[in-house]
């Protein structure tokens, strides 16, 4: 595992759109933000473009990523939204450049695809925590001050899970470490099968979600299970299930499907953290130590700085 320097004042960091597309005032407020921590901000040149359904031509995203992980005076990667079209590019990012030197890489949704590729090709800590686009919350939101502390700070990061979160009764009891991987669930859905399906032995896994139904959620956990994924797990961590709701009432609630699939499992669940696509989120760290303890309700989670 490797992690990259902590960002501090005067880094420059590169804000890409390697899926979906940006609305110029959150971007906006994105640049406004950072610059205010006291970073340099340099936009790509297609951070503000839009292709069918995404933020420029599969070339024309990838040019800006690849641009940004080999520019030695570029620090951190942060990307400006989700949505859909990283793994259309995945394949070609430049992972020799990522060894080489390792940035900052910050985003969550659609970029549960760069998380994994860059931890299963580099072996690289990454930071999931809000789309750049997400900073227009302001300097005083959770989701800010979150992702602040994970770029800048050395300290280990302690989420508290909450009644608030709908996932909160998703628990198992007990104690569990290992190595937080995952993200969005339909994402790592998608990667099984791929050259960067991820290797869950010993691991506690990060999951959350957003406006799928729940026989969908059904659907993407039992391919996870089929793949091996959920075999050798120390531990679940559940995030945000948002907008997860079915209008039939024949059908089971998004919490029952979660239990049912995660409850047998034999190893610590923890649910009703926030992390993930609601109205705020906590940062953390992907490829780093963390621990799970339910009678705490707390997920502590190592820097992925250092």
């Amino acid at each position: 595992m490797i992690r990259a320097r902590r960002l501090g004042e005067g880094d420059l960091v590169a804000l890409v759109s390697p899926s979906g597309a940006s609305e110029p005032g959150r971007v906006a407020a994105t640049v406004a933000a950072l610059e205010g921590w006291g970073l340099r901000v340099r936009l790509g040149e297609h951070a503000g473009g839009r292709h069918a359904f995404f933020a420029g031509t599969d070339d024309e995203r990838l040019a800006d990523l690849n641009g940004a992980l080999r520019d030695p005076a570029v620090r951190g990667v942060f990307c400006l939204r989700g949505g859909y079209g990283l793994q259309r590019i995945v394949d070609r990012v430049d992972f020799a450049a990522v060894r080489a030197d390792p940035k900052v890489v910050l985003g969550f949704s659609d970029i549960t695809a760069l998380h994994a590729a860059l931890w299963h090709e580099a072996g690289l800590a990454t930071v999931h925590g809000p789309t750049a686009g997400q900073f227009d919350r302001g300097p005083a939101s959770l989701t800010v001050r979150a992702a602040r502390r994970a770029v800048t700070g050395g300290d280990p990061v302690a989420v508290t899970a909450t009644r608030a979160e709908p996932t909160y009764a998703v628990r198992v009891d007990g104690v569990a470490s290992g190595t937080l991987l995952g993200g969005n669930l339909s994402l790592l859905a998608s990667t099984v099968g791929t050259p960067h399906a991820l290797d869950l032995t010993g691991a506690i896994l990060l999951l959350e979600e957003v406006e799928e139904q729940p026989y969908r959620v059904d659907r993407m956990l039992v391919q996870l299970r089929r793949a091996g994924w959920l075999r050798d797990l120390r531990g679940v961590a559940v995030g945000q299930f948002t907008r997860c709701a079915d209008t039939n009432p024949h059908y089971p609630p998004i919490l029952d499907v979660l239990r049912e699939h995660l409850t047998p499992l034999g190893v610590p669940v923890l649910g009703g953290l926030p992390i993930g696509h609601g109205d705020e989120q906590v940062s953390v760290g992907l490829g780093v130590q963390a621990c799970i303890d339910t009678a705490a309700g707390t997920l502590v989670v190592d820097p992925a700085v250092r």
